[in-house]
């Protein structure tokens, strides 16, 4: 790739100096050969004058004297009367040679101004450069005119052209080696552009470009860092949001088999028990009131789970309304204990409040924080055996008070903890059905506490107890739109 890009570069560069140098040869030429021409027509004037002095009676000299001095002044001599016919001429026959009267140069010089033209000699056939000047003394009004052929010039002209081609093309010799290190250089930068770019559209955002310095190219690697950087985060945000909606996926299409598999058992019991009664069991004293009381137990059931499912969709989507104010923290304890007294003697257990300072308050929806402890009391009745002792009590967490139900019931393996809040978990399916549970309680009790800006944890040990924890702030300390929080800890 660096190659590729190298060549180009020094083509690039080659034909930009092929073009210089193309420029420069025809800028010299046409500048050296006015300044030779101009030079040579002040040599000829020169020359002109002085043969206009040396020539006495241009009538009376011999063609040897004519050619002689057209030898030493370096090109062709020819005299012309005022009225345009030759006198005398170096290299042509002056009898036989047409009227000059018209020659654009003899007419300045017989003007007595010197004159210049370049054209095609008629009688020669070839290019040539003319200065005429006032003739002699010998003939008023004529001229002398002396003619340099335009081959001499432009051997002359290129003789000067290849000199200067030839300082030019030594001149460009460190332009081109330079030229040569700045392609290395750019073709370098250029590569390393171009891979992280295919590293780009391969989808490494992580690629990055060395940005050190001020150059443009520096500025253009940041600019790709960046624009790396910002794909990388566009990249892990949008898989987050692809792993949340899976996890969403996932939780809805549990929540639907849930649902559907709680809802089954006790529909197909009540549709069992009602046709049995339609078929005849209703006039059957000895069953159809058992019957009856089956049907009854699982509408209950039923209205249950709907119940619970209502209060955490509220919850879960921000429609439940909680009317927060200060609340003793004691006051709420006995509450809930007076609530669930009655099941607790029932089931010949024991219950104790540890007060929690008689200054303690805590900003909560009370009816909330009722249902949260009356779930919690209401698993530790359930899996507490008879002769067990409940404990609920509360103690300040800086800014936020710590209330626990504690009991000495069944416990929970380890391996539950970590799930044990999520909806329909139950650690034994079995007996919490039994027990008349709906999987939903300690979901309802972790979104309730989130609520409130508060965490659940808690802590087990098998046939030793449980004891879960939830915290409440003693100022208002809601969270944010759709923060919630839970911790699971064990000892």
């Amino acid at each position: 790739m660096t190659g590729k890009i190298f060549l180009k570069l020094i083509l690039g560069v080659f034909g930009l100096m092929a073009l210089a140098l193309v420029t420069v040869d025809f800028v010299a030429t046409s500048l050296a050969k006015d300044s030779y021409i101009q030079n040579l027509k002040a040599q000829l004037e020169d020359k002109g004058r002085m043969l206009a002095l040396s020539i006495a009676d241009p009538a009376n000299t011999s063609d040897f004297e004519v050619r002689r001095m057209a030898r030493a002044a370096g090109g062709r001599i020819t005299v012309v009367r005022p009225d345009g016919q030759v006198v005398v001429d170096s290299d042509a026959n002056a009898a036989t040679m047409e009227n000059h009267r018209t020659r654009p140069e003899l007419i300045q010089a017989f003007r007595g101004r010197a004159g210049s033209s370049i054209r095609r000699s008629a009688t020669l056939g070839i290019d040539f450069l003319y200065v005429a000047v006032p003739g002699p003394r010998s003939l008023p009004g004529g001229a002398v005119r002396i003619a340099v052929p335009l081959a001499e010039i432009d051997r002359q002209v290129n003789g000067i052209r290849w000199r200067i081609l030839a300082g030019t093309a030594l001149a460009f010799l460190p332009a081109i080696a330079i030229a040569a290190l700045l392609a290395r250089l750019i073709s370098a930068r250029f590569a390393a552009i171009m891979s992280h770019a295919l590293e780009l559209a391969r989808g490494n955002f992580r690629a990055r470009l060395a940005s050190t310095g001020g150059s443009e190219f520096a500025q253009l690697a940041r600019t790709l860092n960046d624009t790396a950087e910002n794909l990388q985060k566009i990249v892990e945000q949008l898989q987050r949001e692809h792993a949340e909606l899976e996890k969403v996926e996932r939780i809805r299409k549990d929540f639907v088999i849930n649902v559907s598999h709680e809802l089954r058992t006790p529909l197909a019991s009540i549709q069992g028990y009602t046709e049995t009664l339609i078929d005849g069991a209703i006039d059957d004293a000895e069953h159809n009131l058992r019957f009856l009381g089956i049907i009854r137990h699982n509408a209950e059931r039923l209205a249950r789970l709907t119940e619970d499912l209502l209060t955490l969709s509220r919850v879960e989507q921000k429609r439940h309304k909680f009317e927060f104010e200060i609340h003793s923290v004691n006051g709420l304890l006995r509450d809930a204990i007076e609530l669930i007294r009655p099941m607790a003697e029932k089931s010949d257990l024991h219950v104790d409040l540890e007060r929690a300072p008689e200054d303690a308050e805590v900003c909560c929806d009370s009816e909330a924080v009722s249902q949260v402890l009356s779930n919690l009391l209401d698993n530790a009745v359930k899996y507490t055996p008879a002769g067990g002792r409940i404990t609920v009590g509360a103690h300040p967490a800086g800014r936020f008070v710590e209330l626990y139900v504690r009991d000495t019931g069944i416990g929970i393996p380890e391996e539950d903890l970590h799930r044990l809040f999520e909806r329909f978990y139950r650690v034994d399916k079995a007996r919490s059905r039994e027990l008349g549970g709906t999987g939903l309680g300690l979901s309802i009790v972790k979104h309730l506490v989130a609520a409130h800006g508060g965490i659940t944890r808690v802590e087990s040990t098998v046939n030793q107890g449980s004891t879960f924890f939830f915290t409440l702030p003693t100022e208002d300390a809601t969270p944010a739109a759709g923060e919630l929080n839970s911790e699971f800890t064990t000892r």
